[in-house]
């Protein structure tokens, strides 16, 4: 690793000692390999992923860094360690971040005949982890030990939705667990304020219609299903529901901890802003809802052959592509990202207060 690459904004003002991360995929760097068997032999943990920036797997789902990475990179800390590596002193806090985690338990999804096939650490689990981790490092509370500390509840939520649409369900059926999604990530925003949070990033989703799975799997030669950057509008209106839901469950929250900022990480918005200036950003135009690791069809994925299967094929330049795997983003769309998201919350995250 000869160089870290940096972010326009930095968060170095703010003074953060510790970052603690829950989410899915698009935040793990390393939990969903060392879980079980089935991780530890997934394609996460050969190459190409990790290729760009440390030259060999890491358990993330990328090519390279995260925006959890950019974000430690920006508040001036290490990259924060994966809760499940216990060769880990978590100085600089700890991510709980799991590979196809949802946020709903996998029993609840279950009694509504959807399965969590990678795993079942959901966000109540992942909750229970940190809180265990909590229990061990503050004698009384953790009010005083978390003064500087910057907590991200998310994103989290995209695996209920894409679970529930690649198992046969309707877009009507999917978009009515909503509610409950929300309420499961308003109760985790919750949780983290009674282990003595003040400072909470709650991101929503991605703009569902825009990545490579979701349009190899509900490929249509009906133009109008397409928007201008031919995502598919009821994936991404199911997308804008779901974050007009959850800033309105912030919105509760702030009510009830009124000494606590808690600030809505707007990634769908972040998402499009990439797509809508891809050009200007160093992206190929030509390829921007084309996975780079991938093969085959209009989107270059295909659910049999992902990347990292044998004969599976890379671009040659990935900081081209904002899509790395057909479900998971490049390391150069995530510091992207990152610089957007770092924009938008600093002005809101009182780091002075």
């Amino acid at each position: 690793m000869d160089s870290t690459p940096s972010c326009a904004f930095d968060l170095k003002k703010c003074k953060f000692d510790q970052l603690y991360q829950l989410g899915d995929a698009f935040s793990d760097t390393g939990n969903y390999i060392r879980e079980s068997p089935a991780g530890a032999s997934s394609v996460f943990t050969r190459l190409p992923y990790g290729e760009t920036f440390f030259k060999k797997p890491t358990g993330r789902c990328s090519n390279g860094l995260l925006i959890t990475d950019y974000i430690a990179i920006a508040a001036g800390l290490p990259f924060v360690e994966p809760y499940k590596n216990t060769e880990s002193y978590f100085r600089n806090g700890s991510n709980y971040a799991t590979a196809g985690a949802t946020a709903l338990p996998a029993g609840m999804l279950s009694s509504k005949n959807i399965s969590s096939p990678l795993t079942t650490t959901s966000l109540d689990v992942q909750l229970d982890y940190m809180f265990t981790h909590f229990n061990g490092i503050c004698l009384k509370d953790c009010t005083e030990l978390l003064k500087t500390a910057l907590f991200f509840v998310g994103e989290i939520g995209t695996n209920d939705y894409s679970f529930a649409f690649l198992q046969g369900k309707t877009i009507q059926e999917t978009t009515d667990l909503v509610p409950d999604v929300v309420f499961a990530i308003q109760k985790g925003i919750q949780r983290v304020i009674e282990y003595g949070a003040i400072r909470v990033v709650v991101p929503g989703i991605f703009p569902l219609g825009c990545f490579p799975y979701h349009l190899t799997k509900f490929e249509t030669k009906n133009i109008g299903a397409y928007d201008e950057y031919h995502c598919l509008n009821n994936l991404n209106d199911l997308s804008k529901i779901h974050n007009q839901k959850l800033q309105e469950a912030i919105e509760e929250v702030k009510i009830e901890h009124p000494d606590v900022t808690i600030v809505y990480g707007d990634y769908y918005n972040a998402y499009l802003t990439l797509l809508r200036n891809s050009q200007q950003l160093g992206f190929d135009a030509k390829n921007v809802q084309k996975s780079c690791c991938g093969i085959g069809g209009n989107y270059n994925f295909n659910f049999n052959k992902k990347c990292g299967d044998g004969g599976v094929d890379l671009c040659n330049q990935p900081d081209k592509y904002i899509n790395w795997d057909g479900f998971h983003l490049t390391q150069q769309a995530y510091r992207d990202i990152a610089q957007l998201l770092i924009q938008d919350i600093l002005p809101k995250i009182k780091c002075n207060a």
